[in-house]
């Protein structure tokens, strides 16, 4: 079992890559959740690794099941939208590009040279 140390929580959106450090940064009790695999799918876990390194919970949500109903879509939505009006989440836009160069938009996104938002203008 690991020591009292660690995190709470870890978020990895990384996956295969990065599953097993990211559950060792757990303390005891830990969550982590595991929500992309831009590395890869995840291989196959023995859930009793979970119970050796301190009764460790793990979850693999998506956006879909959250957003399911259009009521909670909607409820959603509305909160994101308030958090971004009230400055709490900053929406980066680092790239744009005229519609015209959608290709080009795309290759860059596909060769991983961006950060934050990209859009394309009319």
């Amino acid at each position: 079992m690991r020591a009292s140390r660690g995190v709470s929580v870890v978020y990895d959106s990384v996956g295969r890559d990065t599953f097993a450090d990211s559950l060792d940064y757990l303390q005891p009790k830990g969550l982590m959740v595991s929500f992309g695999q831009s590395s890869g799918p995840v291989a196959p876990l023995d859930i009793g690794v979970l119970a050796r390194e301190g009764s460790l919970s793990l979850t693999r949500p998506t956006l879909f099941t959250y957003i399911a109903q259009r009521d909670e879509l909607q409820t959603a939505a509305a909160e994101l939208f308030e958090q971004v009006a009230g400055g709490r989440i900053r929406v980066r836009i680092n790239q744009r590009f005229p519609l015209r160069d959608a290709a080009r938009a795309h290759e860059v996104l596909e060769a991983r040279r961006t950060t934050g938002s990209t859009i394309l203008l009319p």
